[in-house]
């Protein structure tokens, strides 16, 4: 088992599904290595990478112009083979054999999950930086990704409401968030929406339909409403859609699922910046002998939070959003 001591060669990698700003925060692990002088080692293809040995050497230059491109330079894959024992035992075994002493793992819970089991069974030091578009990671106000993700969004529902106003049609727009609200209650506020349907807040189908008919009343032509892809008022949002086509005839019920097109993109400011920061703060916390934890930003400031932690727990809805939704779509 490797021990804690000092740290000269540490590998990145990426795991899950992609999130803009993913490159930037590798670009930030290897030049941060390069500053303090220690070998940085990028695995390809996430865990089945570390078992596969697909170990490639990063310098500062290595990583020029990747800051402004979307998905990862490091690809991502899943790994059923690494959730096994005999799995990990392989991957460490090349890990070892590789010289690599520490592990920076940028990606969302799943991830998270793995990296612990690699620390707990052959004590290698791990660092995680969070990387997913829902922002549903406890331990960070923002994950990588999720502000592009919304300004995406907020680009495609300003684009539909502009077919929707000119047709009187309504439209229903599925957005990402499985078990999370973030990205739908956000872009809905700045897109104007009528109504927001999330997982965290089920408000029923008999309230959609009040709500709706209120805006009919109130002279509405057209109306938006978004749908994260985890809420249940319907089992899907094909069938939310013809439910409520039934209750109103003087609308044109459209759907439109924006799907992978929100994982894609040049990273916005805020998402270079934070992988910026979060990949300085990870290989220094590797340095100073920190691990199991993963780093993020709250309140403004850079914090670590125990990986275990990070997983269990989730991120709350800011309730006070739900009540200037409510009011705005009056």
């Amino acid at each position: 088992m490797l021990l804690m001591g000092k740290i000269n060669k540490i590998g990145v990698l990426t795991s899950g599904g992609d999130a803009p700003g993913m490159n930037a925060a590798i670009r930030s692990v290897v030049r941060t290595c390069a500053y303090y002088n220690v070998e940085c080692i990028g695995v390809m293809q996430g865990f089945q990478g570390l078992i596969e040995g697909q170990y490639e050497t990063l310098n500062a230059r290595s990583v020029s112009n990747i800051i402004n491109r979307g998905g990862t330079i490091l690809k991502s894959a899943r790994s059923l083979e690494f959730k096994t024992k005999e799995g990990r035992k392989k991957a460490y075994d090349n890990f070892k054999e590789y010289g690599l002493d520490s592990l920076v793992v940028i990606g969302g819970d799943g991830s998270f999950t793995g990296a612990m089991l690699f620390q707990k069974e052959f004590g290698v030091p791990v660092i995680g930086i969070p990387g997913t578009i829902d922002n549903d990671i406890y331990g960070s106000d923002l994950t990588l990704g999720y502000d592009t993700a919304m300004n995406t969004v907020m680009e495609a529902i300003d684009k539909i409401r502009d077919t929707a106003s000119s047709h009187n049609r309504l439209f229903f727009i599925e957005v990402m968030g499985r078990d999370a609200g973030f990205i739908a209650l956000n872009t809905g506020i700045a897109g104007g929406a009528e109504e927001i349907l999330i997982p965290e807040e089920n408000l029923g189908l008999e309230r959609l339909i009040e709500s709706l008919k209120t805006s009919s009343r109130s002279g509405k032509s057209s109306s938006i409403v978004i749908v994260a892809e985890g809420e249940k008022s319907g089992k899907n949002v094909f069938e939310l859609a013809e439910f409520v086509e039934d209750h109103f005839e003087e609308y044109e019920v459209k759907v439109s699922v924006l799907g992978h097109i929100q994982r894609g993109g040049s990273p916005t400011v805020v998402d270079r910046v934070l992988a910026s920061r979060l990949g300085v703060a990870a290989v220094e916390g590797l340095l100073d002998g920190k691990s199991n934890v993963m780093v993020g930003v709250i309140c403004g400031k850079v914090k670590m939070t125990p990986l275990q932690k990070a997983i269990k727990e989730n991120n709350e809805i800011n309730r006070e959003l739900l009540r200037v939704a409510d009011i705005m779509s009056v």
